[in-house]
């Protein structure tokens, strides 16, 4: 089986590398014309995501980059610390979370699919594709094409394959919040190796965490109106940080300190989700990660869930009879739970969010009207599905 994906991020590179150990011919299709596009932010790769890596046998990879987090301490607005707690599974290095650039992470996992020798194509814009009975052809704004037996669209939030399987799906949604993003190694916050600091502020909410080489990660989310491209573009670093100050400095805890301490490295983006989109495939198209359950960045689990699509992917695929069982097999086993993270990341947003995203919530939780599985039960059904040696089910029931 030939597989066309498209979008070289990390769900796509992730799913080559899955597919290829699973036997079949993946290429990668990216549309920027180089590798190294480093779009600023970093992200907590959660114990569930390393274990997807594990899978892929990319834990090790990936355990080299970036830093580990083993604890996350919460505290108030008063500077109460709130709670301590542990993250992953501390006994095992390779299930330890880590915080590392998004930019990262996406460079590691190509370099390693060229070592496997995985084609990647730079340079390859998709605009459409065409399916027959005998494959899927896709189209390139270059004027190239590429043919295949399955399209995989894999090409993020703002997907160009999504309105091909699904055409009444909507784009992107604001999600309430615009999250700011900062690197600084000025700033001293109180810190321990391997911990995550979450500050509830009384106007936003914080987190950030200390490197070995003292480099201070963090991040702000605050509510207000969606930013339009030009503030974006046009807003400096300098003005952002006027801007966020003032909310930061009524609050007891190290916020105001860590963004004083900031120069030129930040940045601003609108935190987006996506509503239902009740079409994932058709008989030759795919799409996976982003491009079909993109929530807003509350829970952090939009790199992990990417990496989990992966291999339930790969896995379905080799042990399913056909294709279209396979693919009717994966979008079973992924939706219940993608769709509860979407839920639970709305739920984190405050209620001050435009009452679009609390209509997502209401939508979503009626898809789930029967109560889910256990936290233990969820953690077992997890493993199993990521488990390479462990079989996926060859067919699943109708009505998805």
């Amino acid at each position: 089986m030939r597989i066309l994906i498209i979008g070289g991020g990390i769900a796509g590179t992730a799913a080559a590398l899955a597919l290829d150990k699973a036997g079949f011919e993946a290429t990668v299709h990216e549309a920027h014309p180089h590798a190294g596009v480093d779009i600023g932010a970093f992200l907590t790769l959660a114990g569930n995501g390393m274990l997807a890596l594990a899978q892929l046998d990319a834990a090790e990879v990936i355990a080299g980059t970036g830093f580990e987090l083993t604890t996350m301490r919460i505290t108030g607005d008063t500077g109460t610390v709130v709670s301590t707690v542990p993250l992953g599974e501390s006994d095992d290095p390779l299930r330890r979370f880590r915080c590392l650039r998004r930019a990262e992470l996406g460079a590691a996992l190509r370099a390693e699919a060229v070592r496997r020798g995985i084609s990647i194509e730079h340079g390859k814009r998709f605009v459409s594709a065409t399916e027959d009975e005998d494959g899927v052809t896709a189209s390139f704004a270059d004027g190239s094409t590429a043919r295949g037996d399955l399209l995989v669209g894999a090409d993020g939030i703002h997907s160009v394959v999504r309105p091909l399987t699904d055409p009444d799906a909507t784009g992107p949604r604001y999600a309430g919040q615009r999250v700011f993003y900062g690197y600084t190694t000025d700033a001293a916050p109180p810190s321990e190796p391997g911990r995550i600091d979450m500050l509830r502020g009384s106007s936003a909410a914080m987190g950030y965490a200390v490197s070995p080489q003292g480099e201070t990660y963090w991040f702000a989310r605050v509510s207000g109106v969606e930013l339009t491209e030009s503030e974006i573009a046009d807003t400096t670093p300098a003005q952002w940080r006027d801007h966020l100050l003032p909310l930061l400095r009524p609050d007891a805890t190290a916020a105001a300190e860590i963004v004083a301490a900031t120069g030129e490295r930040l940045m601003v983006t609108n935190a987006s989700d996506l509503s239902t989109v009740t079409r994932w495939r058709t008989s030759r198209m795919l799409l996976i990660g982003d491009a079909a359950h993109a929530a807003s960045p509350a829970t952090g689990q939009g790199a992990s869930m990417a990496l989990e699509d992966a291999v339930v992917l790969a896995k379905s695929l080799r042990d399913a009879p056909t294709a279209q069982a396979a693919l009717e097999t994966y979008e079973q086993l992924r939706r219940p739970r993608v769709e509860r993270n979407i839920v639970n990341s709305a739920r984190m947003t405050p209620r001050r969010a435009p009452s679009r995203l609390q209509r997502t919530v209401r939508n979503y939780r009626a898809r789930f009207r029967r109560p889910g599985p256990s936290p233990s039960q969820a953690d077992e059904q997890l493993t199993r599905q990521l488990d390479w040696e462990t079989p996926v089910s060859a067919t699943a029931p109708s009505g998805n």
